[in-house]
Parts: C-alpha cells; sequence; structure tokens
C-alpha cells in the first residue's frame, strides 16, 4: 500500500494505491473518503490496483479553495489519474461520488473505459413529484446544519437515505464516528450538498461517451430516491440497471458482496489499465 498527496489547483488530494491490476479508482460518497473505502479496498486489491482518495477539504486533502463544484471534483479526479496511468481506468463511484464519476466521464471521457454509477442523485432525471421531494429534502438537511449543527443534519440525511448499519456482512464491524466526522461533514453540508441540488448532468455526453456507463442500485434500497434515480439514468441510457448488496452505503456495510458484485460487473477488462512508472 503506498500513500501519496498530490498538488492540485488549490488543493492536495491524499490518495492511497494497494494492489495489482487494472486500475480500479473508487469514489466515496457523502462525507468519507479513503479510510471508509478501505474495506471495499481490501477485497478488491487482489484483482485490481485500487485508487482511492479524499475529497478537496476531507480528512487527509486540504484545501485553499473550499467552494467547489461536481466539475471541480471531476477534474480533481483527473488530474490523479494522469498521474497515474496514461490509460483508461475502471471507476466505481456511490452517491455523490457516483456523480462525480459521471462528471469525470463527462468531461475527460477519454480517462474512463468503464464507469459503474452507483446510486447518483441526478434528481434531474426524477419525475415530480419525487423531483420536488428529493430537492426539498436536500435542503431540509441544509437548514437543518444551519440551525443546529452537523450532527443532527447527518442523523436526518442517514434517516432520508435509509441507512442501516445493521445491513452488513457479519464480520464488518461497527464504524465509530473518526476525528475528521464533524469537519468533514461540514464540508459536505457547506459546499457539496448545494452542488448536490444545483448539478444538471449532460446525460447527452454520456450516450455519446466511448466509456462504459452502468448505473447500479442497492438491493434493499428501492424505497429511496437515489435508487430511483439509477433506474431513470439506465432508462436514460438505454441499459440495465445493475444491482448490488445491501442498501444506499452497500460499499462501507457489505464491502465484500459488493467487491465481488463489480468484479463480476466489470467482467475481464479489455483494455490495460495498469499503472506506468510514474505510479
Amino acid at each position: 500500500m503506498r500513500e501519496s498527496v498530490l498538488e492540485v489547483p488549490g488543493a492536495r488530494l491524499r490518495h492511497v494505491v494497494r494492489g495489482e491490476g487494472p486500475l480500479l479508482l473508487l469514489v466515496a460518497g457523502g462525507h468519507h473518503g479513503v479510510d471508509a473505502n478501505e474495506p471495499l479496498s481490501r477485497h478488491l486489491a487482489d484483482r485490481y490496483t485500487v485508487l482511492t482518495y479524499d475529497r478537496r477539504g476531507l480528512s487527509g486533502s486540504t484545501t485553499d479553495s473550499p467552494a467547489t463544484t461536481l466539475a471541480t471534483h471531476a477534474d480533481d479526479v483527473s488530474r490523479l489519474l494522469s498521474a497515474l496511468t496514461p490509460e483508461p481506468a475502471l471507476v466505481y463511484g456511490t452517491s455523490l461520488g457516483a456523480l462525480i464519476s459521471l462528471e469525470l466521464t463527462v468531461r475527460h471521457p477519454g480517462q474512463v473505459a468503464t464507469v459503474i454509477a452507483h446510486e447518483p442523485p441526478v434528481t434531474q432525471l426524477l419525475p415530480d413529484p419525487g423531483r420536488t421531494l428529493a430537492l426539498g429534502q436536500l435542503l431540509t438537511v441544509e437548514e437543518t446544519f444551519g440551525a443546529e449543527g452537523p450532527a443532527p443534519a447527518m442523523r436526518r440525511f442517514a434517516a432520508y437515505l435509509d441507512i442501516d448499519p445493521n445491513d452488513c456482512e457479519p464480520d464488518v464491524p461497527a464504524r465509530a464516528p473518526g476525528p475528521d466526522h464533524l469537519r468533514n461533514s461540514e464540508v459536505l453540508l457547506t459546499h457539496d450538498m448545494p452542488s448536490i441540488r444545483e448539478h444538471v448532468l449532460d446525460t447527452a455526453a454520456l450516450k455519446g461517451s466511448p466509456a462504459r456507463v452502468l448505473p447500479a442500485a442497492g438491493e434493499n434500497s428501492g424505497h429511496i430516491w437515489p435508487h430511483t434515480c439509477a433506474a431513470m439514468l439506465a432508462g436514460e441510457l438505454g441499459t440495465r440497471l445493475e444491482m448490488f448488496p445491501g442498501g444506499h452505503n452497500g460499499y462501507i456495510f457489505r464491502p465484500r458482496g459488493t467487491a465481488e458484485r463489480i468484479h463480476a460487473v466489470l467482467g475481464s477488462p479489455g483494455s490495460d489499465t495498469r499503472l506506468d512508472e510514474r505510479g
């Protein structure tokens, strides 16, 4: 395992590389980064060179300009990939991470071979009243943050997404909030959540992309709107919706099953996306 920091415009990105094989980038959702993806990375490292990172402003990544858009995050990931490989990469992103992964595919299509987008909050695709409900929930979480602070806001957010720590694999330990929990939550609630509400994904560009775009959703999350977003995106792209273990945060609570499903969905990659000598 190698941990490094990459300088990008306005930020320094902590990232970790482990394993051997085709390069697979994991983009976490919410206020998560390297640490949340660590169990999933371990289950993938026997078949892939797994790249994880902290978004600017989270945990080990710092920033001079915390006000960001989804395009900023996508460009950060693009620079990270450029520093590690000249080949198109495999990408798995979930929730906000899925939206970043899709924006990466739109803005830098030559850098993505296949992207699995797990429950991306593409609210523009929701028919009303679902779209109004989703945007209202996001705004309510932001307002709760302003009135009561990050902890109550994150509890409300988790309730809306029906995050269930009990929906987990037997050997997954209970996750205690880390030292960066509140600070990372503040970054999400202050900067990233408004970006989610305001973002408009270029679905026409996705349709014309050389990358293989695979929308995905949790087997136990059919009652929440991010699952519906994934289903609507699959319909928009004319592809099937790939099903993954657990709920919205299945990658955290069911890392072994998620790893196996990622490998099954990716199949045998046709292109060699190994790290070059710069890695």
